[in-house]
């Protein structure tokens, strides 16, 4: 998609808010142990996710991305941040970042909120977090403990002058009513301006209600399978207005880390499997007009469902599915790990196997194992490199 082909890849190449950025680096080039944490605070797709990642990669850390699923629980919490947190030196320079953080606050949170302000008051890392509005009561406490950074829509003039450039990159036009149209209903969102740019010209342009507009992946996902119709459905999948591997990803994530019965699952993975080779196609043909296909095929997905909600691994694919899938050896290691450290197997493999692999990969922690086991490792590391 457009909005990834030109996603920016230095702080510079971004559009729009430079005050903003200028204080981000200045508090990246100052920050040491104890730094007050940075909240950046403004409305959803001026690029404030973009300018974490892209801070935290001039600076050389190791981004740890989470967002408010992941912080809504205590327990969840610690399980993922205690091994970053504790173990600094062994884990290289991570950095933090907890992505539309105010969504903390919605259904289900299980101490979340206390938990993530007690990291915020004794940082040992960098902690950036984002948020689309920060004016709620709910924030109050995360505000106090924080330095917050406003960012503000980006200004038609600017958001015309980047649009030109990336039509005249694709040598493509709209007509200036188009333009102007396209601008004023993107209401400052970058990422939605250029995904309705490209909706246009390929000649695709999916008519969606202003209640599903511009919807996240958590609430889009959860929404999907609460729909009450395939239409409802296909509206709040169109909504989805986001990168299209993050979106596969997304469903992938949140079928396997739910309670089905064997054939509703194959029949999800096999719809998933089929989404993500037209994605490999698109990738390898790069003719992204067979993208309008993608959604067409994750529609297949779609039954009132109330066993699956959002979830997001922070695990690649690849090492996801090795773990995942590797049969009766992976889940007899996971089984023995999991008693030693007092864990549930699913626990191990997801948080610990993969801090385990990474320390014997790079030397720092060495293991007497049995052949069976140590054989296990090897492949996982293998699959790292």
């Amino acid at each position: 998609m457009w909005s990834e082909k030109y996603r920016p890849q230095i702080i510079s190449d971004m559009v729009g808010n430079e005050e903003p950025r200028a204080l981000i680096v200045e508090w990246f080039t100052k920050w040491k142990k104890g730094t007050k944490p940075l909240l950046l605070a403004g409305p959803p797709g001026i690029g404030k996710t973009t300018m974490a990642y892209l801070v935290a990669k001039q600076f050389g850390y190791d981004i740890i991305g989470l967002n408010a699923s992941d912080v809504r629980s205590k327990s969840r919490l610690n399980e993922i941040l205690t091994p970053v947190l504790g173990n600094v030196s062994v884990l290289g320079t991570p950095m933090i970042f907890v992505d539309e953080v105010d969504g903390i606050h919605g259904r289900g949170d299980y101490g979340g909120t206390a938990a993530l302000v007690d990291i915020l008051k004794k940082p040992t890392v960098p902690i950036v977090l984002a948020a689309n509005n920060d004016t709620s009561d709910k924030m109050k406490s995360i505000k106090k403990v924080v330095k917050t950074i406003s960012f503000k829509k980006i200004p038609p003039r600017l958001l015309r002058i980047y649009l030109d450039n990336i039509l005249k990159k694709e040598n493509a036009k709209l007509s200036l009513s188009s333009l102007i149209k396209v601008i004023d209903k993107s209401h400052g969102d970058i990422r939605s301006m250029i995904n309705l740019t490209q909706s246009l010209v390929t000649g695709f342009n999916p008519q969606t209600e202003t209640s599903f507009e511009n919807v996240s992946v958590e609430d889009g996902v959860n929404a999907f399978f609460k729909a009450n119709s395939v239409d409802e459905a296909r509206i709040i999948l169109y909504s989805m207005q986001i990168d299209p591997r993050q979106k596969i990803d997304a469903f992938y994530s949140s079928i396997i880390t739910s309670n089905l019965d064997n054939p509703t699952f194959a029949k999800y993975l096999e719809i998933i499997s089929d989404a993500d080779n037209l994605y490999g196609k698109i990738l390898k043909t790069q003719n992204w007009r067979l993208l309008r296909y993608l959604n067409d095929i994750l529609i297949q997905l779609y039954q009132n469902d109330d066993r699956i909600r959002y979830t997001q691994y922070n695990l690649s694919w690849p090492l996801l599915n090795r773990i995942r899938w590797d049969g009766t050896k992976i889940k007899s290691l996971s089984s023995v790990m999991a008693k030693k450290l007092h864990l549930s197997s699913s626990s191990f493999v997801t948080f610990c196997l993969p801090h385990l692999l990474f320390c014997i990969k790079n030397n720092t922690l060495k293991l007497e194992l049995e052949e069976t086991y140590a054989e296990i490792i090897d492949k996982e590391i293998e699959l790292i490199n």
